[in-house]
């Protein structure tokens, strides 16, 4: 195990697997980044981090897609539509 940003901790999966229980514990206080040769693939935090992100990214989501639809609607509202009725009338199926 070591340091690899004041916050952040980096394990090997060999040492994960045999210090499950301490890395666990240190996973309670900081993040810790699982690496199998050398490469990063895993991240453990703890169950209040992840609720947290968890809870901005759905506050964002619910943010963006609001204002999607906020545009939809404001798109919409300067765009005429032409009734079926209208529509076959201007190209001759309907007689007026």
């Amino acid at each position: 195990m070591r340091r690899v940003k004041e916050d952040t901790t980096l394990v090997g999966v060999s040492e994960f697997r045999t210090q499950v229980e301490t890395i666990l514990k240190v996973a309670q206080k900081e993040p810790v980044i699982v690496e199998k040769r050398h490469k990063p693939m895993a991240v453990l935090v703890s169950i209040e981090q992840y609720d947290r992100t968890e809870g901005i990214l759905d506050a964002l989501e619910d943010s963006v897609l609001g204002l999607l639809a906020k545009e939809r609607e404001q798109r919409s509202a300067r765009t005429h539509y032409l009734s079926l009725e209208e529509l076959e009338r201007r190209v001759g199926l309907r007689s007026r």
